[in-house]
């Protein structure tokens, strides 16, 4: 067989081991949508980045290990998704920003879900003002508050702390409203916002060794080193915020 026949050929037999790879543990929604696995980790934070502009891969891994979804994988094992998990990850996230729902609950009602018990509309599934995550929208701090649904006090605060930060117009980019959304569930276990000083801190770090890394990259000016850059930092980001989740998670084990 030549090269090139064998190039044709890979996607079927990754299609092929997919499906070999036995049913999938929940089919039964979202109903008709397809469940053919054909999506990358990138191509599904492409889709829900829009909505919930804080989906990292190392978010995705962990709803997979928690069981809210079951990406197939290929022979090289990488993850590949479906529509419907999309779907289902729109439902689970939206549950959590939204609702403050702990994933046992989500979990239940996907079950539940599943079972025919009860249904909701996809249109439904998508949150009423998603668009307000859009990354061209810049938030004051009182359409933060309203948007998270708190009091604009929470919002001042976080800033007052350093843990948010407006921009010289007094403006805030959409990822803020998913930290005061955080802020706010924490809140209601006593975390106040000079807590959080902490967090932030710790994020700073960790973005000042990214900008260490990608800086040879972005000195070099050309058009090719700034994407190198962009990837890197993404990167690197992403393996840093894993690091921090399972120092974390350790730590949390340890007190139990």
């Amino acid at each position: 067989m030549s090269s090139r026949s064998v190039q044709q050929a890979a996607p079927d037999v990754e299609t092929a081991a997919a499906e070999r790879s036995g049913p999938r543990a929940v089919e039964s929604w979202p109903p008709g949508i397809s469940t053919r696995a054909t999506m990358r980790i990138s191509d599904v934070l492409g889709a829900l980045r829009p909505e919930f502009p804080a989906l990292t891969p190392s978010k995705l891994r962990f709803l997979e290990e928690q069981g809210l979804v079951e990406p197939v994988r290929t022979p090289a094992g990488y993850r590949q998704y479906s529509l419907a998990d999309v779907e289902r990850l729109r439902y689970v996230l939206a549950a959590q920003r939204d609702k403050y729902l702990p994933l046992k609950v989500i979990k239940e009602e996907l079950a539940a879900l599943d079972a025919g018990q009860g249904s909701v509309p996809l249109a439904r599934a998508v949150p009423d003002g998603a668009g307000d995550l859009r990354p061209a929208d810049r938030l004051t701090a009182q359409s933060l508050a309203e948007s998270a649904d708190v009091d604009v006090a929470l919002v001042t605060g976080l800033m007052e702390a350093g843990v948010i930060r407006p921009d010289s117009r007094g403006h805030f980019d959409p990822w803020t409203l998913e930290v005061v959304r955080i802020a706010a569930s924490v809140g209601a276990h006593g975390v106040e916002p000079r807590h959080l000083r902490a967090a932030r801190l710790a994020a700073d770090r960790s973005i000042d060794l990214v900008a260490a890394a990608v800086a040879p990259l972005r000195a070099a000016g050309t058009p090719s080193a700034r994407a190198r850059a962009g990837a890197l930092g993404a990167d690197l980001g992403e393996s840093l915020a894993e690091l921090h989740t399972v120092l974390l998670r350790q730590g949390v084990a340890d007190l139990a």
